[in-house]
């Protein structure tokens, strides 16, 4: 676990101080039926079980968003034999019937959403008593319908037959729960709203490889190939995503030399290995080179994995010391903190929101199937310039690894200066934009941003979905 934690945090080391298949119809009766009263606004709405044709679920079930008014559906989605994916949607607070369609997927490999939904950017958070809830004024349902999505199968409350071991083999299992999910009379009004796609960490390798697929499933539609439901998405924006190995590998080393308002983070003795390791004799740059070479042939795998290894053990390790690999302005990771995860296993909360197993934020299990395929080690960064490309609306969160894409912009963004964004005169951040993409470098935010910056957060989100351009407010 801490290896994998390490490894999708490394991003956020290096910038947190500075910036701070077919649908299955088979069904499955929920037993759950209770009423539920609402503290807020003192109204009663039925928490009922229901099944829809590759869907069960719990409307209104009073947990977490008790907003007078504001519906959230959660269940499971059928998306092949045995294999119940996990949602919860919350519908926006404000213009539901026009107010876009949002989904937030958390990385991992093998984490759930859950930790968006109750430390990031959903409607409650969780008290030091881990049984109770506050509104969070800064919910991106302020301004989106939302939906969370615990995936693969095997990651949070979703469960079944584990068989993702890649980002590509993971995004049909995604695409066949949207088909699901807006072929059905609940969420069919939803297929033609604005879609956004927001993902943090390993979410920059799900982002473009999900959007990508997504794409090439839209084309076969169009083309009379298939038939299926269009999952076009408008917008796309990745927290400290991972998005190029090779490229925050070396970064790690640069940014460990000399962090900014830091200084030298490490040892020279520790820095020099560093270097060694990573640029010696088939050091981490020449094997991630040869994993980038290798791509999806029959040896790729093991030539990824080994160099995955590899420069987590000799290059990141060395990096992060005895820093916090979230932020490293702390010694231990102490925030946000993980109360909801105790809330989340209350049998009573379980019962309510229709949870069938119990919750696993991070299940090794997942996390070691992807690192078989090497899948850590591989690129996602092609994929992310010709998404760019095609003029897209992009966000990237605190990632300095977009200067090195492939795009029309980018002789354009590497001569753009930073400016800063401020919300009343405060500087929040500092952005810079060229046409439909915009990068943020939040200031006093570790690696989930939205828990560190809510507010700054949610006027950015705001921005996105408006398609503007990160601007002053």
């Amino acid at each position: 676990m801490f290896l994998r934690t390490l490894a999708r945090a490394g991003v956020a080391l290096l910038l947190a101080a500075s910036v701070s298949i077919t649908r299955a119809v088979s069904l499955v009766e929920n037993d759950l039926d209770t009423t539920v009263t609402r503290e807020t606004g003192h109204i009663e709405l039925q928490s009922e079980a229901h099944s829809a044709t590759g869907i069960r679920f719990v409307k209104n079930s009073g947990i977490c968003e008790t907003t007078p008014n504001v519906n959230q559906i959660s269940g499971y989605i059928e998306v092949g034999t045995n294999m119940s994916m996990w949602f919860w949607f919350f519908e926006s607070r404000n213009s539901p019937k026009t107010a876009p369609f949002t989904l937030w997927l958390n990385g991992g490999p093998g984490c759930s959403s859950m930790v968006g939904l109750f430390q990031e950017n959903g409607p409650c958070l969780v008290n030091a008593d881990g049984s109770s809830t506050v509104l969070n004024p800064y919910s991106w349902n302020s301004v989106s319908n939302m939906i969370y999505i615990d995936q693969p199968i095997g990651t949070g409350f979703s469960h079944g037959d584990e068989t993702v071991n890649s980002t590509q083999s993971a995004a049909p299992f995604v695409w066949t729960a949207f088909q699901a999910l807006f072929e059905s009379e609940l969420f069919s009004k939803y297929a033609s709203r604005e879609f956004i796609f927001a993902t943090e960490s390993y979410g920059g390798h799900y982002g473009p490889g999900f959007v990508t697929y997504f794409e090439n499933q839209n084309a076969l539609i169009t083309s009379g190939k298939i038939k299926a439901v269009p999952i076009v998405v408008s917008a796309l924006m990745i927290n400290n995503g991972w998005f190029d190995p090779l490229i925050h590998y070396v970064s790690y080393l640069n940014y460990t030399t000399n962090a900014p308002g830091y200084g030298k983070l490490r040892p020279d003795g520790v820095l020099k290995n560093m270097s060694n390791f990573l640029y010696g004799p088939n050091g981490c740059v020449a094997q991630e080179k040869a994993c980038y070479a290798a791509g999806n042939s029959a040896e790729s795998n093991k030539i990824c994995q080994v160099a995955d290894k590899y420069c987590i053990r000799n290059v990141l390790l060395l990096a992060v010391g005895d820093f916090n690999q979230y932020d490293i302005r702390q010694k231990s990771e102490v925030f946000p903190p993980e109360y909801y995860v105790n809330y989340l296993s209350k049998k009573d909360v379980m019962k309510k929101i229709g949870a069938e197993v119990e919750y696993g934020e991070c299940p090794d299990k997942i996390y070691n199937e992807f690192a078989k395929t090497g899948d850590d080690a591989r690129t996602w960064l092609p994929q992310l310039s010709a998404l760019v490309n095609s003029k897209m609306k992009i966000l990237i969160w605190s990632q300095a690894a977009v200067l090195a894409m492939d795009w029309y912009g980018k002789k354009t963004l590497h001569n753009t200066p930073f400016t800063n964004m401020t919300l009343k005169g405060k500087a929040v951040a500092a952005v810079q934009n060229v046409d439909n993409f915009s990068f943020a470098r939040v200031y006093n935010a570790g690696h989930k941003v939205p828990a560190f910056q809510p507010k700054t957060a949610l006027e950015i989100f705001s921005q996105v979905i408006r398609k503007e351009q990160l601007h002053s407010v």
